[in-house]
């Protein structure tokens, strides 16, 4: 496996954990948002689990926490940019899909 091919590997695995992507996509809007704030915005997320996901987006500098609450950092903000192209795409597929019915 390449050094690139392992570097995505990471990211995906990271992606892959319960609810990360869902706390990333919560924090898109650049608003820091408290536990329990992020907690609603998700949705159907355990406290211990939001706990385990906030652990380790802050530990790999996705996020970021500071008297105001989570925030995306910069690595976070683009990287939940580059995922915003999924939201075209999903309404494409889905349309697709119905139409197909």
């Amino acid at each position: 496996m390449s050094s690139k091919e392992n570097t995505t590997s990471q990211l995906l695995a990271l992606l892959e954990a319960r609810y990360a992507i869902r706390v990333l996509w919560a924090l898109r809007d650049g608003h820091a948002q408290t536990f329990r704030l992020l907690q609603d915005s998700v949705g159907g997320i355990t406290p211990n689990t939001l706990n385990t996901r906030l652990k380790e987006l802050r530990a790999t500098e996705l996020i970021a926490h500071d008297s105001d609450g989570y925030s995306l950092t910069p690595f976070g903000a683009d990287l939940v940019k580059r995922l915003s192209d999924l939201q075209a795409f999903a309404a494409k597929w889905v349309a697709a899909l119905t139409k197909r019915k």
